[in-house]
Protein backbone atom coordinates (compact mmCIF):
# COMPACT_ATOMS: atom_id res chain seq x y z
CA UNK A 1 0.00 0.00 0.00
CA UNK A 2 1.29 3.43 -0.92
CA UNK A 3 2.16 5.76 1.94
CA UNK A 4 -0.46 8.50 2.07
CA UNK A 5 2.27 11.08 2.72
CA UNK A 6 3.67 10.58 -0.80
CA UNK A 7 3.04 13.43 -3.21
CA UNK A 8 0.28 13.06 -5.78
CA UNK A 9 1.33 12.20 -9.31
CA UNK A 10 1.16 15.29 -11.52
CA UNK A 11 0.16 15.63 -15.17
CA UNK A 12 3.66 16.87 -15.93
CA UNK A 13 5.21 13.74 -14.40
CA UNK A 14 2.88 11.48 -16.38
CA UNK A 15 3.50 13.31 -19.64
CA UNK A 16 7.27 13.19 -19.11
CA UNK A 17 7.13 9.47 -18.30
CA UNK A 18 5.05 8.69 -21.41
CA UNK A 19 7.46 10.67 -23.57
CA UNK A 20 10.54 9.12 -21.92
CA UNK A 21 9.06 5.68 -22.65
CA UNK A 22 8.63 6.81 -26.29
CA UNK A 23 4.93 6.00 -26.01
CA UNK A 24 3.66 9.13 -27.78
CA UNK A 25 4.25 8.76 -31.50
CA UNK A 26 3.47 11.10 -34.40
CA UNK A 27 2.73 10.17 -38.01
CA UNK A 28 -0.26 8.48 -39.61
CA UNK A 29 -1.78 5.63 -37.64
CA UNK A 30 -4.80 3.38 -38.09
CA UNK A 31 -6.73 2.94 -34.85
CA UNK A 32 -8.49 -0.16 -33.56
CA UNK A 33 -11.94 1.26 -34.36
CA UNK A 34 -10.93 1.78 -38.00
CA UNK A 35 -10.25 5.52 -37.98
CA UNK A 36 -6.90 7.21 -38.49
CA UNK A 37 -4.94 9.65 -36.38
CA UNK A 38 -1.82 11.80 -36.63
CA UNK A 39 -0.69 10.60 -33.19
CA UNK A 40 -0.66 7.31 -31.36
CA UNK A 41 -0.24 6.45 -27.69
CA UNK A 42 1.54 3.09 -27.63
CA UNK A 43 0.26 1.32 -24.53
CA UNK A 44 2.84 -1.42 -24.85
CA UNK A 45 5.65 1.13 -24.64
CA UNK A 46 4.38 2.65 -21.40
CA UNK A 47 3.18 -0.62 -19.89
CA UNK A 48 6.51 -2.37 -20.42
CA UNK A 49 8.59 0.52 -19.05
CA UNK A 50 8.90 -0.07 -15.29
CA UNK A 51 9.22 3.61 -14.40
CA UNK A 52 6.19 4.64 -16.43
CA UNK A 53 4.13 1.63 -15.32
CA UNK A 54 4.93 2.39 -11.68
CA UNK A 55 3.92 6.02 -12.08
CA UNK A 56 0.62 5.06 -13.75
CA UNK A 57 -0.05 2.55 -10.95
CA UNK A 58 0.59 5.26 -8.33
CA UNK A 59 -1.75 7.66 -10.15
CA UNK A 60 -4.45 4.98 -10.43
CA UNK A 61 -4.01 4.08 -6.75
CA UNK A 62 -4.83 7.70 -5.86
CA UNK A 63 -8.19 7.37 -7.64
CA UNK A 64 -9.62 3.87 -7.09
CA UNK A 65 -10.62 4.00 -3.44
CA UNK A 66 -11.53 0.69 -1.82
CA UNK A 67 -13.17 -0.88 -4.88
CA UNK A 68 -12.08 -4.14 -6.44
CA UNK A 69 -10.15 -3.55 -9.64
CA UNK A 70 -10.83 -4.98 -13.09
CA UNK A 71 -8.47 -4.90 -16.04
CA UNK A 72 -9.51 -5.36 -19.65
CA UNK A 73 -7.44 -8.08 -21.35
CA UNK A 74 -4.87 -7.80 -22.79
CA UNK A 75 -3.84 -4.16 -22.68
CA UNK A 76 -4.87 -3.30 -19.14
CA UNK A 77 -3.57 -6.43 -17.42
CA UNK A 78 -0.17 -4.90 -16.52
CA UNK A 79 -1.96 -1.76 -15.32
CA UNK A 80 -4.38 -3.60 -13.06
CA UNK A 81 -1.68 -5.91 -11.69
CA UNK A 82 0.67 -3.03 -10.86
CA UNK A 83 -2.19 -1.02 -9.32
CA UNK A 84 -3.28 -4.00 -7.22
CA UNK A 85 0.25 -4.27 -5.84
CA UNK A 86 0.27 -0.52 -5.14
CA UNK A 87 -3.13 -0.54 -3.36
CA UNK A 88 -3.29 -4.04 -1.90
CA UNK A 89 -6.71 -4.43 -3.59
CA UNK A 90 -7.66 -7.64 -5.38
CA UNK A 91 -8.48 -7.61 -9.06
CA UNK A 92 -10.16 -9.52 -11.85
CA UNK A 93 -9.36 -9.70 -15.54
CA UNK A 94 -12.13 -9.27 -18.10
CA UNK A 95 -11.57 -11.16 -21.34
CA UNK A 96 -13.06 -9.94 -24.62
CA UNK A 97 -14.84 -13.31 -24.85
CA UNK A 98 -15.13 -16.38 -22.66
CA UNK A 99 -12.29 -18.78 -23.29
CA UNK A 100 -13.22 -22.04 -24.96
CA UNK A 101 -11.14 -24.30 -22.73
CA UNK A 102 -10.51 -24.90 -19.04
CA UNK A 103 -13.09 -23.06 -16.93
CA UNK A 104 -14.53 -21.16 -19.89
CA UNK A 105 -14.55 -17.94 -17.88
CA UNK A 106 -14.88 -14.46 -19.30
CA UNK A 107 -13.98 -12.95 -15.95
CA UNK A 108 -10.88 -14.37 -14.30
CA UNK A 109 -10.48 -14.03 -10.54
CA UNK A 110 -12.90 -13.94 -7.60
CA UNK A 111 -15.90 -11.64 -7.93
CA UNK A 112 -18.75 -11.45 -5.42
CA UNK A 113 -22.34 -10.48 -6.21
CA UNK A 114 -22.84 -6.74 -5.65
CA UNK A 115 -19.13 -6.00 -5.33
CA UNK A 116 -18.07 -2.48 -6.36
CA UNK A 117 -15.56 -2.61 -9.22
CA UNK A 118 -13.52 0.08 -10.97
CA UNK A 119 -12.50 -0.84 -14.52
CA UNK A 120 -8.95 0.07 -15.49
CA UNK A 121 -8.22 0.54 -19.18
CA UNK A 122 -5.25 1.90 -21.12
CA UNK A 123 -6.52 4.29 -23.81
CA UNK A 124 -10.12 5.41 -24.43
CA UNK A 125 -11.15 6.32 -27.95
CA UNK A 126 -14.76 5.31 -28.60
CA UNK A 127 -15.11 3.58 -25.21
CA UNK A 128 -16.56 0.39 -26.69
CA UNK A 129 -14.04 -2.04 -25.18
CA UNK A 130 -14.47 -0.45 -21.75
CA UNK A 131 -18.26 -0.62 -22.10
CA UNK A 132 -18.04 -4.29 -23.10
CA UNK A 133 -16.06 -4.98 -19.92
CA UNK A 134 -18.53 -3.00 -17.79
CA UNK A 135 -21.43 -4.98 -19.23
CA UNK A 136 -19.68 -8.32 -18.62
CA UNK A 137 -18.96 -7.35 -15.02
CA UNK A 138 -22.52 -6.16 -14.46
CA UNK A 139 -23.87 -9.42 -15.92
CA UNK A 140 -21.66 -11.24 -13.39
CA UNK A 141 -23.30 -9.24 -10.57
CA UNK A 142 -20.75 -6.45 -10.01
CA UNK A 143 -21.59 -2.80 -9.48
CA UNK A 144 -19.58 -0.71 -11.95
CA UNK A 145 -19.87 3.07 -12.07
CA UNK A 146 -16.38 4.14 -13.13
CA UNK A 147 -13.78 3.45 -15.81
CA UNK A 148 -10.29 4.84 -15.29
CA UNK A 149 -7.96 5.28 -18.27
CA UNK A 150 -4.45 6.58 -18.79
CA UNK A 151 -5.37 8.73 -21.80
CA UNK A 152 -8.81 9.80 -23.02
CA UNK A 153 -8.46 10.57 -26.74
CA UNK A 154 -11.66 12.65 -26.39
CA UNK A 155 -13.39 10.90 -29.28
CA UNK A 156 -16.67 9.90 -27.67
CA UNK A 157 -15.76 7.44 -24.91
CA UNK A 158 -16.98 9.67 -22.07
CA UNK A 159 -20.34 10.17 -23.77
CA UNK A 160 -20.82 6.48 -24.60
CA UNK A 161 -20.03 5.43 -21.04
CA UNK A 162 -22.23 8.19 -19.58
CA UNK A 163 -25.12 6.81 -21.64
CA UNK A 164 -24.67 3.61 -19.58
CA UNK A 165 -24.33 5.39 -16.21
CA UNK A 166 -20.55 5.03 -16.08
CA UNK A 167 -18.12 7.86 -15.39
CA UNK A 168 -14.95 7.99 -17.47
CA UNK A 169 -12.02 9.38 -15.52
CA UNK A 170 -8.67 9.84 -17.21
CA UNK A 171 -5.20 10.52 -15.90
CA UNK A 172 -4.64 12.64 -19.02
CA UNK A 173 -6.69 13.89 -21.95
CA UNK A 174 -5.31 13.99 -25.47
CA UNK A 175 -5.57 17.78 -25.33
CA UNK A 176 -3.34 17.94 -22.25
CA UNK A 177 -0.92 15.28 -23.54
CA UNK A 178 -0.40 17.02 -26.88
CA UNK A 179 -0.51 20.70 -25.86
CA UNK A 180 3.27 21.14 -25.51
CA UNK A 181 4.43 18.83 -28.25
Amino acid sequence: MRDSTDDAVTDAELIAALRDAEAVLFGEFELAHGGTSDYYVDKYRFETDPTCLGLVARAYAERVGEAKLAGVALGAVPLVAATAVETGSPYVIVRKAAKEYGTGNRIEGALDEGEEVVVLEDIATTGQSALDAVEALREAGATVNKVLVVVDREEGAAELLADHDVELESLLTATRLLEDR
